[in-house]
């Protein structure tokens, strides 16, 4: 009986979790010239819209580049971070820890004010190096809890064993701790990239008029009129999002990053 409550209680918040993409997506192949759920019809129209549609292809290029460059800085900087953090016994590591992922606990909203102050005497609001700054503040805690699960079960003997082989410490990285880490390291980059293309909240306060992400015109076009155009676009975020996430599970499984094997 307790098994049956937990599987419909699952069932129940799954449901609630994922309604609003099991409205969107229907919603954005309707044949109607305004959004309704259930569809009218069927027809990818909007779908190919978005092509004639100059500020969403910019849009997404600026989400897409700024998305590549946050992940790839947060990669190096979380993976050097949670490499020292796991082999050295440094002062204060549980705080070191902390700090490095509080922004996963501080509410977005929050950091994002704190960044626009912060920011702004030193002439850093809304321009590119900021919106990036910002990002990968906000992307290095989820490489760093990765690659630290990825280094829970490291047998360091290996890399003991090459040194005394007369093996360097670049050759010892490169060829004993990265192929064995690889996954959690891929997994972390994946993650931020997705946490940086979906971005909003931070975004908001970062970003300036000469410079729009994909979210931002969604949501700047919301604040206008709701059409299907919207929900299309709404649509091809969640594709990516989703294709990233199976992505993901294939290297390295979701549940790792709280510290779960499969």
């Amino acid at each position: 009986m307790a098994g049956k409550i937990r599987v419909l209680v699952t069932a129940l918040v799954l449901i609630y979790i994922l309604l609003p993409i099991l409205v969107i997506l229907p919603a954005s192949f309707t044949s109607a010239s305004f959004p309704s759920f259930p569809p009218q019809g069927f027809s990818v129209q909007w779908y190919t819209k978005l092509l004639d549609r100059p500020e969403y292809i910019e849009a997404f290029l600026n989400s897409a580049k700024f998305a590549l460059l946050a992940s790839l800085i947060s990669v190096v900087l979380g993976t050097l971070a949670a490499l020292a953090l796991a082999k050295y016994e440094l002062p204060g590591k549980s705080y070191i820890v902390s700090l490095l992922t509080a922004p996963l606990t501080v509410p977005q909203l929050v950091l994002g004010v704190a960044l626009l102050i912060y920011f702004t005497p030193i002439l850093l609001a809304g321009t590119s190096t900021g919106f990036l700054i910002a990002h990968i503040i906000i992307c290095v805690p989820y490489v760093v809890r990765f690659v630290l699960t990825g280094l829970s079960g490291f047998d360091y003997t290996l890399e003991r064993a090459a040194s005394i082989l007369g093996a360097n410490p670049v050759t010892v990285f490169w060829k004993i701790t990265l192929p064995l880490i690889r996954p959690a390291i891929l997994s972390g980059a994946l993650f931020s990239f997705l946490t940086s293309f979906d971005n909003v909240t931070v975004s908001l306060f970062m970003v300036s008029p000469n410079m729009r992400t994909l979210p931002l015109e969604i949501f700047s076009q919301m604040q206008d009129a709701y059409s299907p155009l919207i929900a299309s676009v709404s649509g091809v975020v969640v594709f990516i999002s989703l294709a990233l996430i199976l992505v993901l599970e294939k290297i390295h499984g979701v549940g790792h990053l709280f510290g779960k094997s499969h």
